[in-house]
């Protein structure tokens, strides 16, 4: 696989005159793929019915014509002002009951039938018109689902669609009554038109209530996007993509994932540093131009699982952005770096947000390549730099890692339903487990719990899968040598009642007599250096202690290829969990030092300095904000 560069770009916002000169500079550049048409249903069809597409076919023609492929966005995130008059009710509603108002962006609710129909309609309009022209390479379906909390709505739409969701899920009022666990509480309901929304209650609804709601939220997500999916399946053999965002997990991205052919992200780091990620003030200073060393990566290997191995960058960070709480410029260097690192986890296209910097609206103060008036920017250098490396590059090949993550979207819900203590978050007990493989110098894979059976992974960590369903368990160790569980792993049913004995222990009498939730500034030491924090497990039972607490209590527990973990780790015990998983499945750690991260593929090896300084790591010296590759032999012929 072979790279390419791309871009975001948005005719309709320059004067034609423009376009040809754009498209030229563009090539020049390195850029082979651009991205259009995602915002701009007002300028398809201003009025209903009344389809102006001529400004687009020549936006096509004059791109293709300079030698790019286009990827043409179906405009659904930004309904023009006359959809509201038309239908007044399509608007999201928040959980204090407000409606979403016009004058921004993703003011849909997904649940509304109307406002379906108009995008199935819109998306099949551009599919007749484009999805055999030449110039059209790839489709991109909608525009960044849940951006801004607008995954979940409380809507009167959204009443109706859930109340027929439970009637399919559940059967009958008594099952779901029995499920739920009604009886507390006096909530059991005579007839599912009964139900309401879990919002706007006296104290915290039923949680089992919630994940409910969570889940059906999440569906109507997947029923949106395949909505439009199927319209354009059959007027174009081109790939479909959607571009998902960082820290989003309001939906689940593997179900929308399966009836797209590519999955990509829109990647942000210096945005994600400060507005997504919990930090002490000395890690987000050194990395402040640079972002996080593992964040980017984490979502790369997330997507590409999501992806099915097929996945892009489609907006990546050239420069300041406007959203963040503070927008400083990537150190020099950075963001080739970004892309470079992309690649290397297998990453197809690498493309920039965006071809040239907005005067106007909302976005004017996020940096692109160009700047308004039409200079290059800083980032335009790198870009050019970025393509011929990739030239030199040649194909990079990807390989299974030798470790995995169970990542489940299932699971947050959960947890953010009853996190049974302030400051605990599935993400963060996720990225901790991904940032100690990554500091221990290993490539890592995501996997997600429906599509195993996976083989040939030396160990597996599942932290926090809240439900350990059917044969769940079985599967996991028939995929790796050791499977690491906890904390909390298999504490709930699917309908969020408590297992006990939990599922995956019972085969190592092992059993979580008392959960417990701490303070932030109150942690468990354990014995030998390290500590827990958030949640603890109480475990009990004949299974061998691999770790202890300083009071006696187990923290690591098991046997026969499964542990169990009863607390939420800090670094230093992480790095000892990896240590001795890695120890007992054989597999090679290669410690890195702080803001070096390495990816290994099967034909090269990369190493990335985060450090705004050089590195020596091995003797080798890799220079601040770069990326050093070395090509592995090719293997002998037989």
């Amino acid at each position: 696989m072979k790279p390419k560069l791309g871009v975001c770009y948005y005719p309709e916002h320059w004067p034609e005159a423009m376009w040809a000169d754009d498209a030229a500079r563009m090539v020049e550049t390195g850029i082979s793929w651009v991205r259009i048409g995602e915002f701009a249903w007002s300028r398809m069809e201003p009025v209903p019915g009344d389809l102006r597409f001529d400004w687009l076919d020549h936006a096509v023609d004059t791109l293709g014509a300079a030698g790019l492929k286009v990827v043409m966005g179906t405009p659904t995130a930004t309904p023009p002002r006359w959809m509201l008059e038309k239908h007044p009710d399509m608007l999201a509603v928040d959980a204090n009951g407000n409606a979403r108002k016009f004058g921004s962006r993703r003011h849909y609710c997904f649940s509304h039938p109307g406002y379906l129909q108009e995008s199935v309609r819109i998306a099949r309009i551009m599919g007749e018109r484009y999805g055999r022209n030449p110039h059209v390479a790839a489709w991109q379906i909608d525009n960044e689902y849940g951006c801004h909390d607008t995954t979940i709505s409380y809507s009167t739409a959204a009443l109706t669609a859930f109340r027929g969701w439970l009637k399919d899920r559940y059967g009958s009022i008594d099952a779901l009554n029995e499920a739920w666990g009604n009886i507390f509480w006096a909530m059991e309901y005579g007839d599912f038109d009964q139900i309401d929304l879990p919002n706007r209650t006296v104290t915290e609804p039923n949680p089992a209530h919630v994940l409910a709601f969570r889940r059906f939220s999440s569906d109507q997500v997947v029923a949106y996007n395949k909505a439009q999916v199927d319209a354009l399946r059959t007027l174009t053999d081109a790939p479909l993509l959607h571009n998902y965002m960082g820290r989003v997990l309001d939906f689940d991205h593997f179900k929308v994932g399966e009836d797209l052919d590519i999955a990509t992200w829109d990647s942000y780091p210096i945005g994600f540093l400060s507005d997504r990620l919990e930090a002490d003030e000395d890690h987000k200073t050194a990395f402040l131009q640079q972002g996080d060393p593992d964040m980017q990566a984490f979502h790369h290997d997330l997507y590409r699982a999501v992806g099915r191995g097929r996945w892009w960058v489609m907006e990546q960070q050239p420069g300041p952005v406007n959203w963040a709480p503070y927008n400083p410029a990537p150190l020099p260097g950075m963001v080739q770096l970004w892309s470079l690192e992309a690649v290397a986890h297998g990453a197809e296209v690498v493309s920039y947000f965006r071809w040239r910097q907005a005067p106007f609206a909302q976005e004017q103060m996020h940096a692109g390549l160009l700047t308004p008036n039409n200079s290059p920017a800083p980032a335009l250098t790198e870009v050019k730099q970025t393509a011929d490396e990739l030239s030199k590059l040649g194909g990079i090949v990807q390989v299974q890692a030798q470790v995995a993550i169970v990542f489940d979207y299932d699971s947050d819900w959960a947890w953010a339903t009853q996190p049974q203590g302030a400051g605990f978050d599935y993400f963060r007990l996720i990225f901790s487990a991904y940032r100690a493989l990554r500091c221990a110098g290993l490539s890592v894979d995501f996997i997600s719990p429906v599509s195993l059976p996976c083989n040939g992974y030396k160990f597996i960590l599942a932290p926090g899968l809240a439900t350990l369903g059917g044969d769940l368990e079985r599967r996991l160790r028939d995929s790796c040598e050791l499977v690491v569980l906890g904390p909390r792993s298999g504490a709930i049913t699917s309908d969020f009642q408590i297992q006990n004995p939990r599922p995956g222990l019972r085969g190592l009498n092992c059993n979580v007599d008392l959960v417990e939730t701490l303070p932030p500034n109150i942690q468990r030491e354990v014995e030998g250096g390290g500590a827990a924090r958030h949640w603890i497990d109480r475990v009990s039972g004949s299974a061998p202690n691999l770790l202890r607490f300083r009071d006696g209590t187990p923290t690591l527990s098991g046997d026969d290829g499964l542990w169990y973990l009863a607390g939420f780790p800090d670094d230093t015990l992480w790095d000892r969990i990896v240590e001795m998983a890695a120890r007992e499945t054989d597999v090679a750690l290669h410690p890195m030092p702080m803001g070096l991260r390495r990816r290994e593929t099967a034909t090269h090896v990369f190493l990335i300095n985060y450090n705004a300084q050089p590195v020596v790591w091995n003797g080798d010296v890799i220079d601040s904000c770069s990326v050093a590759v070395t090509q592995k032999d090719a293997p002998e012929e037989e």
